[in-house]
């Protein structure tokens, strides 16, 4: 094998220009694409799926709480329930659960003199936890709430701040809407504005206080509309939206977000199946590409390999030199292509330099998320898949025989 690796080095890092150097080269250059669009193709989806989840969930949490007879949609009014310690008390019985709030929703319109816009305004309560929505607020803050009455204060998407022209600090009047009775009318001054990217939250949602809805259904302090419960890891929403059951009173249901919003977790399922064409499609390149150049390399020494069996070499060390060849291949490709995909998901991460439409894609840029089994999955089967290929020449090298091959043109 030590020959074998000298006349394969010789060959591959020969300073002079030779069809097998050029070959070589531009194979490591062919898996190093590969290999790079592999990397950005699992860092980027992951960093779209998990962004997107993100913001579904920072605005009505992983699981929801509400009463039975509730409709399946978010965009709609809750049947009241009774506050329950038994469902604030799951985070006591539950570690995977990070919170427990309660909310109501009331539909109603903002008015302003030049035109009016519909609205879901949500109340929450003076603990409920700002820090999930943070990352969405462009101006001003969130609601201040008041020791005694309700805060008359609201929050809008900038969407329809933007309709209204409106900014923080002035007033808006909104009607909400009294089944079977004139809409009760209330001025609120606009203490900050929101934008999340989804179309379905910045064109209908707007913040205030929950006992302002309270106070406009005639519901005493005991009644919400629902409970929003958050969790250290969404991956486990499904199987702690079925453990909680037995634990809620009867009458309420618990459903994880993805079942109010099964279109938008549909639509990112379907980018599992992207990925997979994605990855087969540059495996497929990468194979034949590691084909096509031992398969000429093979053709392009065939006097070589001749040449050497007339001297006596055997299969196996003559083969060793074209494994080497591969062995250079799958290196190179595999270390360069690492280095130019996360090189490339890092300088994203930090410039935001692929920029996407936003109402198409609910993100303004591409996001970034490297996770590092998929990184090591890809490197392991591509030189797993590398390694199989090499053994083609094998069958090639050992039907060659001496004569025919040094006279071979």
């Amino acid at each position: 094998m030590n020959i074998a690796a000298f006349i394969a080095r010789r060959i591959a890092f020969n300073q002079q220009k030779s069809f097998s150097r050029f070959v070589i080269r531009l194979s490591i250059g062919a898996t190093v694409i590969s290999v790079t669009v592999m990397i950005l193709t699992l860092t980027f989806a992951s960093g779209f799926q998990k962004t997107i989840s993100e913001k579904v969930f920072s605005f009505w949490g992983h699981i929801r709480i509400q009463s039975y007879y509730s409709a399946r949609v978010a965009i709609a009014e809750e049947t009241p329930i009774h506050r329950s310690d038994s469902v604030t008390g799951l985070k006591k019985s539950f570690p995977a659960i990070k919170t427990v709030q309660a909310f109501a929703t009331k539909n109603a319109i903002l008015k302003t003199a030049e035109t009016i816009e519909g609205v879901l305004f949500k109340g929450v309560e003076r603990d409920y936890d700002f820090t999930n929505l943070e990352k969405f607020r462009v101006k001003g803050r969130w609601l201040k709430y008041t020791d005694s009455g309700y805060s008359n204060e609201i929050m809008l998407s900038a969407y329809t701040a933007n309709l209204l022209k409106l900014d923080v600090n002035d007033q808006v009047l909104i009607y909400f809407i009294q089944p079977g009775a004139p809409p009760r009318t209330r001025k609120l001054t606009v203490a900050g504005i929101f934008k999340t990217g989804i179309e379905e939250y910045d064109k209908l949602i707007a913040i205030g206080d929950l006992k302002l809805i309270q106070r406009l259904n005639d519901w005493s302090p005991d009644l919400i509309g629902g409970y929003e419960i958050f969790l250290h890891d969404y991956n486990k929403m499904d199987q702690v939206s079925e453990d909680i059951v037995p634990d809620i009173p009867l009458g309420l249901q618990s459903n994880t977000i993805k079942y109010i919003y099964p279109s938008i977790f549909d639509w990112l399922n379907l980018q599992n199946k992207t990925i997979l064409i994605v990855l087969a499609i540059m495996t497929g390149i990468a194979i034949l590409n590691l084909i096509t150049c031992l398969l000429i390399l093979v053709l392009e020494r065939t006097r070589m390999i001749g040449l050497l069996k007339a001297l006596g070499a055997r299969n196996y060390t003559i083969r060793g030199i074209f494994l080497y060849h591969g062995a250079i291949i799958t290196f190179f490709g595999l270390l360069l292509g690492n280095i130019c995909g996360l090189f490339i998901a890092w300088l994203q991460n930090q410039t935001g330099f692929i920029k996407l439409p936003e109402d198409a894609y609910y993100i303004s840029q591409a996001a970034v998320d490297i996770v590092w089994w998929q990184i090591a999955a890809v490197n392991i089967a591509t030189f797993v898949i590398c390694f199989l290929v090499l053994l083609i020449p094998t069958i090639i090298i050992r039907r060659v025989q001496p004569i025919k091959a040094i006279q071979f043109r």
